[in-house]
C-alpha cells in the first residue's frame, strides 16, 4: 500500500500566479494539485504548508475518499474558500496519483467517457462595437463553436470583460484597481452589442454574456427578457449568488438562461438553486469545491434536475486544474461547456503537458493521470507577484459588486 512521503507548496508567477502542491508517495509516484485563490494565494499556500501537509505524511495515497473526508470535516470550521480551495489541491492530486498507478488517464478511473470532446467557451471583446465584432470574427475563425461577448460601456472608463492584451487578466496590479460603474449606461448599451453579433455572425454558434453579479434581481429580470430574441446560451452571475432566493424573481421575468456558481465553493452553496431548478448551468470547479471528488458530487445532484455543468476555466486556473475539469467534463452525463480563456505563453514553460484544443474543443490526456508535470526550475525563474482582481464603484463612490 503506497503511503504519502513528501508534500510539496510551490507558489509562482508565469504570466499569472499559482498555487501548486505536488505530493509524493513512498513508490516515487507524483501527483499535481492546483491550490490557486486569486489574490489569496499567500494564504492557501501558508493553510497547505502550515495545517495540511503535516496531516498527509504516512497516509494511504489510495484512499481519497477518506483523505476528502479527513480534511473537510477535520476542519470544524467547514466549506470557506481557503479551506476548499486546499482540499481541492490535495484531491486532484491524490486522483493524479491513482491514475498514474494504474496507468490510465483519471478519465478512465471515472468511468470513461460520455463523450469525443468538451465543448468548450473564450472571450470576445471590444473597447466598442466593431472591435467586439473584430474579435467574435477572430474566435469564430480559431473554430470556437461558443463565444463569450462583452463591450465598454461608453464614456463608462472602467468596463469588466474587456482584453487588453493577448489574455484576458482581470488581476493585473498590485493593489485593487478601481473601475467605475454604471448600471443604467450597461443596461441600455448592452443588449444592442449582443444583437450586432447576432445581426452580423447569425446563429450558427452559442453566444454567452456574463453580468459579473452587476445587477439586482429585477434589473437582471430586466435584462434576461431584453436579450431574449438574442437566444444567448446563458447569461452568466445576473446577481449576486449568496441570495440564492432571489434567482426566483428573475425566473418569473425571462427564459434567458442562467448560469452560476463559480465563486461557490461546495454543493451546499447551490443546493437549493439546483433543486429548486433556479439556475441551468452549475459552473462550480474543481480547484475551489473541493476537487474531483466534490465537484462530481455536485454534478450528479445537478443532474437529477436537468442543470448541466458548465465549469469557470478562467487564467487563474492552472493547467492542472484545467486537465482535471476536462477528464471529468468528459465523463459527466450533463455536461453542458466548459470555459476555456488559455494561459500566458510563460505558463507552458513550468506546466507540460495537458488538455489539448481542436475544433472547439478540449480534449483530455491519454498519459496516466492528469497528464500534466511541473517543471520546478523553471518556475524558479517566475518569482511571485502579487496581483489582486479590481473593486467596481459606482459614479457616486459608493462600493459596488465587481
Amino acid at each position: 500500500m503506497s503511503k504519502i512521503e513528501r508534500a510539496e507548496v510551490f507558489v509562482a508567477s508565469p504570466g499569472r500566479t499559482f498555487v501548486t502542491l505536488r505530493i509524493t508517495t513512498t513508490d516515487g509516484v507524483t501527483g499535481l494539485g492546483d491550490a490557486t485563490l486569486n489574490g489569496r494565494e499567500l494564504a492557501v499556500a501558508a493553510y497547505l504548508r502550515d495545517h495540511v501537509v503535516p496531516l498527509l505524511i504516512g497516509k494511504d495515497a489510495d484512499r481519497i475518499e477518506d483523505m476528502w473526508q479527513y480534511l473537510y470535516r477535520g476542519a470544524y470550521w467547514r466549506r470557506g474558500p481557503v479551506t476548499m480551495t486546499a482540499v481541492s489541491a490535495v484531491d486532484t492530486a491524490l486522483w493524479d496519483i491513482k491514475g498514474k498507478a494504474a496507468g490510465m488517464p483519471v478519465y478512465q478511473l471515472l468511468g470513461g467517457r460520455s463523450r469525443d470532446g468538451v465543448l468548450v467557451y473564450s472571450h470576445a471583446s471590444g473597447t466598442d462595437v466593431p472591435s467586439l465584432l473584430d474579435d467574435v470574427e477572430r474566435y469564430l475563425e480559431l473554430g470556437y463553436k461558443a463565444v463569450r461577448a462583452q463591450a465598454a460601456v461608453p464614456d463608462v472608463g472602467g468596463t469588466y470583460g474587456v482584453r487588453k492584451g493577448k489574455v484576458y487578466e482581470p488581476a493585473a496590479t498590485e493593489l485593487p484597481d478601481e473601475q467605475p460603474w454604471d448600471t443604467e449606461a450597461y443596461l441600455n448599451f448592452a443588449p444592442t452589442y449582443l444583437e450586432a453579433v447576432r445581426e452580423r455572425f447569425g446563429f450558427g454558434f452559442h453566444l454567452l454574456h456574463d453580468v459579473h453579479h452587476r445587477l439586482t434581481p429585477i434589473e437582471a429580470a430586466r435584462f434576461g427578457k431584453s436579450v431574449e430574441s438574442c437566444r444567448l446560451f446563458w447569461m452568466e452571475d445576473p446577481t449576486p449568488a449568496e441570495n440564492q432566493e432571489a434567482f426566483r424573481l428573475i425566473r418569473q421575468h425571462t427564459t434567458t438562461p442562467i448560469a452560476v456558481g463559480e465563486v461557490l465553493n461546495s454543493i451546499w452553496d447551490v443546493q437549493h438553486l439546483i433543486t429548486e431548478q433556479l439556475i441551468d448551468y452549475v459552473r462550480t470547479t474543481v480547484v475551489h469545491a473541493g476537487g474531483i471528488t466534490h465537484l462530481r458530487r455536485i454534478f450528479d445532484l445537478a443532474a437529477l434536475y436537468h442543470v448541466r455543468t458548465g465549469s469557470h476555466g478562467a487564467t487563474d486556473l492552472s493547467p492542472v486544474s484545467m486537465a482535471a475539469a476536462v477528464h471529468l467534463d468528459v465523463t459527466v452525463p450533463n455536461f453542458g461547456i466548459q470555459e476555456y480563456m488559455g494561459h500566458p505563453d510563460e505558463a507552458a514553460e513550468v506546466f507540460h503537458g495537458g488538455a489539448t484544443f481542436a475544433d472547439g474543443m478540449l480534449h483530455p490526456s491519454e498519459e496516466p493521470g492528469l497528464g500534466v508535470e511541473y517543471d520546478e526550475k523553471a518556475a524558479e525563474r517566475f518569482p511571485y507577484q502579487q496581483r489582486y482582481l479590481p473593486v467596481a464603484r459606482r459614479l457616486d463612490g459608493s462600493v459596488h459588486d465587481w
